[in-house]
């Protein structure tokens, strides 16, 4: 599928999309055209009819992002209003992940710093290899963070552990990332690929208008506005309770078989 730069490629396979951070000569680290192009991508891959989940990864095997861009800083950051505009395409781009009615998937290798962790901590489950590193080094840098740049990594981990990430700057590994709920998941690094593609697999079987329900019931929930969009998560619960999906998943349940699901 294009995606307006090619470093960022969304491709389809079966039922699983793929958003590719694809620039390993630099560890995948995201220029400012590349964070413009993702919101797009991932707008192409919400779109696909057969597509039931989102994998969002790096290429390669020692970075899914490793940060942005620095060399292009002194351009793209160069003032504080260059500043605003690059925070902007940082924003939209988490939030284009962040919002997508599919569900979404962060399957992290190696580096995952500044923000290779906004990315990862837009998504709705981060699972992680055994060799996966992270950080924010922002304050070792003199880089500035907004609210919209912020939100994903404070809902995943709490605010107090957030800012000490921020504050210190240092990196954790894999087990910590699992013991601190930044992902739910570690593999070893043999076993990795097949592990994430197995728990892509696994949801892409699942009802779609569930796990639509589901995730907008749970973020609704996590923002603290679940009365402000009663409406649209009644009518989202509603519209499983009227789908084929509903008839099929009771009457595979009463035959003992796996249900077959087609999102409607």
């Amino acid at each position: 599928m294009p995606t307006g730069d090619p470093h960022i490629r969304a491709e389809v396979d079966g039922a699983i999309g793929r958003l590719v951070v694809d620039n390993p000569e630099r560890r995948n680290a995201v220029s400012l055209a590349m964070w413009t192009a993702i919101p797009g991508a991932v707008a192409a891959l919400a779109g696909h009819p057969d597509v039931r989940v989102i994998v969002v990864r790096g290429a390669g095997d020692l970075a899914f992002v490793s940060g942005a861009d620095i060399s292009e800083f002194a351009t793209v950051r160069k003032d504080a209003a260059c500043a605003r505009a690059y925070e902007g395409a940082n924003a939209a781009a988490f939030a284009a992940v962040r919002r997508v009615e599919k569900p979404t998937v962060a399957m992290i290798r190696g580096f995952c710093l500044g923000g290779g962790m906004g990315l990862a901590a837009a998504c709705d489950l981060r699972i992680a290899a055994a060799d996966a590193v992270f950080g924010i080094p922002a304050a070792r840098l003199g880089v500035g963070y907004p609210p919209d740049c912020v939100a994903d990594l404070v809902a995943a981990v709490g605010g107090q552990r957030a800012k000490e990430l921020f504050f210190t700057a240092r990196r954790l590994h894999a087990a910590e990332a699992l013991a601190v709920g930044l992902v739910c998941a570690v593999h070893p690094v043999e076993a990795f690929e097949n592990e994430a593609y197995d728990l892509a697999a696994t949801i892409a079987r699942n009802a779609p208008l569930t796990i639509r329900a589901a995730k907008a019931a749970v973020d609704a929930v996590v923002d603290g506005a679940g009365s402000a969009r009663r409406e649209r998560l009644a009518a989202l619960t509603d519209a499983c309770f009227a789908s084929d999906d509903f008839a099929e998943g009771r009457t595979a349940f009463l035959e003992k078989r796996d249900p077959v699901f087609h999102g409607r």
